[in-house]
């Protein structure tokens, strides 16, 4: 082989050990969802559903999928983290910023926190019942704990897990497992579960299940959302039969009262039609104190105190789901989608905005 051979030979070997080099150091495989995903991105590349959207302290966004971890948007790209990083699990249900700036995230498998260099997983301490051992302060961070009957508390020093004191189970299809948790301007938690809502009022835990809810008969609980308005009112989202509204000591079923059960609705997890709001899993309230609700198969519904508009996320759209909904510094509202794109709402319509 001549020199001139020579040269051209290691030329190419040096480009293609760079190209196998660079490649290496950018993607990765989530052994989770068995997709590949770049650690950083110009745009977002979830494909599986938005579960938690929050924009912490120094205005970042952060995004938790069902499927493939958490990133963060630091306003020119797009940071991934998985169980690769660290993450006890990639299905992120929520996350939260503590009082020093640790990102905290809620997922299928535990909890763990952020500094902005590692991330860190938290083995909870099991305490007495909930009522016995629940402090209140400005704080705590609460955590779903799985499928467990209880939640998981961070005070600020130690992460808890505290049992809920649970009722007898009417409904052996649904779990006391967490699908939300509210906390209200006068500081009491609720608390949603598939079975049951649970409340603190700062003394004592009350529980609310299909009995003291008074449900008719042939309507089944299966919560997935609640939220405590500006005025008091507890939202509840249920799958099958809509929304619950709790004002005071009264509870109506606000789907119902509004002619928005349909006449021959099976009142469970099957489909419904549009113009019905049977499937809740997001509320949120905007800045003019409108209450917005993310319906499994009907869209995106506004209350504005008087009168309810339905707004059709998209027709083209195949999965047109909302799972979350989240109210930023900006007051936009931001809709998590069930394709993994983010919604902003400007007035009208629907735009995608990440």
């Amino acid at each position: 082989m001549n020199k001139k051979l020579k040269m051209i030979y290691l030329l190419l070997i040096l480009t293609l050990n760079s190209s196998c080099t660079e490649k290496k150091s950018t993607e990765k495989v989530d052994k989770n969802s068995e997709l590949v995903i770049t650690l950083k991105t110009d745009s977002l590349k979830f494909t599986s559903r938005i579960r938690a959207i929050f924009q912490d302290s120094k205005g970042n966004y952060w995004f938790g999928s069902h499927q493939e971890g958490v990133c963060v948007f630091d306003g020119k790209s797009f940071e991934y983290f998985t169980t690769n990083e660290g993450l006890p699990d990639n299905q992120v249900r929520s996350i939260q910023e503590d009082k020093n700036g640790n990102i905290w995230f809620g997922t299928a498998n535990g909890v763990s926190s952020y500094d902005g260099d590692k991330i860190t997983n938290h083995i909870p301490i099991t305490d007495d019942y909930l009522q016995n051992e629940i402090k209140k302060t400005d704080n705590n961070l609460w955590f779903n704990a799985g499928n467990n009957a209880g939640v998981y508390r961070n005070n600020g020093q130690i992460l808890n897990y505290l049992a809920f004191p649970t009722p007898e189970n009417e409904n052996l299809n649904n779990s006391y497992g967490v699908t939300g948790i509210s906390k209200g301007q006068d500081g009491q938690l609720w608390i949603a579960t598939y079975a049951a809502l649970f409340n603190f009022d700062g003394k004592a835990v009350n529980v609310f299940d299909q009995s003291k809810l008074a449900l008719k008969k042939g309507e089944e609980l299966h919560i997935r959302s609640v939220f405590a308005d500006s005025q008091g009112r507890i939202w509840i989202g249920n799958n099958g039969i809509g929304v619950l509204l709790f004002q005071g000591d009264s509870v109506i079923n606000f789907s119902d009262k509004n002619g928005l059960i349909h006449t021959n609705s099976s009142k469970n997890g099957n489909t419904s039609p549009i113009g019905t709001l049977e499937h809740v899993f997001a509320i949120e309230e905007d800045s003019e104190g409108n209450i917005w609700f993310g319906d499994r198969d009907s869209g995106a519904w506004k209350y504005d105190g008087r009168t309810l508009k339905n707004y059709s996320i998209s027709d083209t759209r195949s999965k047109p789901m909302i799972w979350t909904i989240y109210k930023d510094k900006k007051n936009n509202l931001l809709f998590g989608m069930d394709d993994g794109n983010i919604l902003k709402f400007n007035g009208k319509t629907f735009e995608k905005h990440f």
